[in-house]
């Protein structure tokens, strides 16, 4: 290719790039409203519409969303912005911690800097918490969640496009990005396109987000093995779109290679989702139980809150006695006493009257007294006497 060519193709990609934003908030007398925390809340909301809707069909108590999010997000985002300070600590403790960084800045988590391993790990356990207290199991939650956070990470990428930060190595590509003169690294010319890494990882988190949903709908995965898929999506696609950026970052040594920090963060949590996923499918085979509640944390039934007269039927039905006499029959036995005698009589069962009587009488002696009992008693004693006899039935 001559130099010509080359000239042409950039002149080309130039024409197709995609253009630095010109527009990064906007100010409410003395309040700057960052573009950037714009998308992280917008990604939020996004995330527990999405939950919600999940949660609600898997059974989940009604409110409960809020309960956990409200623990969730916020360990979430101090989680996310502690990873972030001590995985790029130069800005907040200077080079080497030498003491002459800026500490003021690690709070002013608008100008950028959330590191998504920090955020979803405290955020689980921010999500424990708020389960705990719900009732409900985490391993249901993080199942049904587990899309949604991945939404938000698709539109929270969207900051870092708003900041121009996080880009990747210089491109020819069409979709190639160009960033202000002020953001553009040292060693390159103000028009230089660079990997717009912000848009590939919003496409594949998207991506991703059909695929959990499929996955889910067909193979109903719980025990938090969904969760677990989508940490080994997301950490596949990471490690790649991690590799071409070119921001300053910590880098280890492992096996005589040194890459970046999340690099081998990706490697090493897919490596541990993949096991874990594993283990859970192939050798912890168990019953699955579709409830999303902690043991005996189960909402009472319908019936166990009926009045008085119900609960002191659930708790006959505990105890193995049924109820033995319907409201009419009660109502009988009060007109007269003869007819509370009767109705005793005819709650002994069928074995009494088959049973010789005390005075040595055969079965039908035995009969023949109740009817007698029947008849004296009037038709009070009959109606309550037929009552009793219903339940038998």
């Amino acid at each position: 290719m001559t130099s010509t060519d080359i000239a042409q193709s950039l002149a080309a990609s130039a024409a197709t790039a995609i253009p630095a934003p010109g527009w990064s908030g906007f100010d409410i007398g003395p309040l700057r409203v960052h573009a950037y925390a714009l998308c992280i809340l917008l990604g939020i909301v996004a995330a527990i519409w999405l939950t919600s809707i999940r949660w609600k069909r898997r059974g989940g108590p009604e409110g409960s969303i809020w309960d956990i999010a409200i623990w969730a997000i916020p360990f979430g985002i101090i989680g996310g912005r502690l990873y972030h300070v001590f995985s790029s600590p130069d800005a907040y403790f200077g080079p080497g911690y030498n003491g002459h960084g800026n500490l003021w800045l690690i709070p002013q988590i608008w100008l950028g800097g959330l590191g998504i391993w920090g955020a979803v790990v405290l955020g689980v356990v921010g999500a424990w918490i708020g389960c705990r207290r719900a009732g409900v199991k985490i391993s249901a939650f993080i199942d049904a969640a587990a899309p949604g956070i991945l939404l938000a990470q698709a539109i929270g990428r969207w900051g870092n496009y708003f900041n121009q930060e996080l880009f990747g190595g210089p491109t020819t590509l069409p979709w190639g990005l160009h960033v202000d003169p002020q953001f553009v690294p040292t060693g390159f010319s103000p028009d230089t396109l660079f990997h717009p890494t912000f848009l590939y990882e919003c496409v594949w988190d998207v991506l991703g987000v059909v695929a959990l949903l499929l996955i889910d709908r067909h193979f109903k995965l719980r025990r938090g093995r969904l969760f677990l898929m989508y940490a080994m999506i997301y950490t596949a696609g990471r490690l790649w779109i991690e590799m071409l950026r070119i921001d300053a970052a910590e880098h280890i040594t492992f096996f005589g290679v040194t890459a970046r920090l999340n690099v081998w963060t990706s490697i090493f949590v897919f490596a541990a989702a993949l096991v874990v996923f594993l283990v859970l499918t192939f050798v912890r085979r168990s019953s699955v139980s579709h409830s999303v509640f902690l043991p005996g944390r189960e909402p009472a039934p319908a019936g166990a809150a009926a009045g008085p007269d119900g609960a002191e039927g659930a708790d006959k039905g505990a105890h193995g006695t049924a109820p033995t006499a319907t409201p009419a029959g009660h109502a009988a036995a009060k007109d007269t006493a003869a007819g509370a005698d009767t109705a005793a009589t005819m709650d002994d069962g069928g074995a009494r009257h088959a049973a010789p009587t005390a005075a040595g009488g055969d079965a039908q002696g035995g009969r023949a007294a109740g009817s007698s009992a029947e008849g004296s008693s009037g038709p009070a004693s009959s109606a309550a006497a037929e009552a009793h006899r219903k339940p038998e039935a």
